[in-house]
């Protein structure tokens, strides 16, 4: 898997793939790293939240900017979006990928540069087509099994959920 090292200058106390069941940052902290491993997935940026239960690595979920929790992605939510990297259960803290390559939980069938959208399985994502559950600023980036089992390689920009709002 990836081995994210901090770019700008920051020093954190808690690896990027690692959980803590101790705060050691402010909630929402926010850094850029680069892969130095061989998966080479270059810079992503992450922020630093509280976990919630049957989170595992690649969870997809959506955090509170208020109170910067999250939550399993699940259909019709409304809130940002971000990636575990991480088994991050409740009353844990840690890293969810916001902007970069990411490497997230998916169900069969997902093809690569899929649209994605929420599911009733909560914390993955697909590509099936349901209406107003699309993440936005979220894409696939490979196909199911790709890096492993379960996962897929996926293209974020901070992404997002409106349920099909209006903008």
């Amino acid at each position: 898997m990836s081995t994210f090292s901090p770019v700008d200058g920051k020093v954190i106390p808690q690896a990027i793939a690692d959980t803590s069941t101790v705060q050691l940052l402010p909630l929402g902290t926010r850094v850029k790293a680069v892969d130095i491993a061989s998966t080479a997935y270059g810079e992503g940026e992450f922020i630093y939240l509280k976990g919630v239960a049957s989170t595992v690595l690649g969870s997809v979920v959506t955090f509170s900017s208020d109170d910067f929790s999250t939550a399993l992605l699940v259909a019709n939510a409304i809130d940002p979006v971000a990636v575990s990297m991480s088994i991050n259960v409740a009353s844990s803290y840690g890293w969810y990928q916001i902007y970069g390559k990411a490497v997230g939980k998916v169900l069969a069938a997902f093809a690569d540069n899929a649209n994605c959208y929420a599911t009733a399985t909560a914390g993955s994502i697909d590509d099936a087509v349901v209406a107003g559950d699309r993440v936005k600023c979220m894409k696939g980036a490979s196909a199911i099994d790709t890096p492993s089992t379960g996962l897929a390689e996926l293209e974020i920009n901070y992404p997002f959920m409106d349920d099909g709002l209006a903008a």
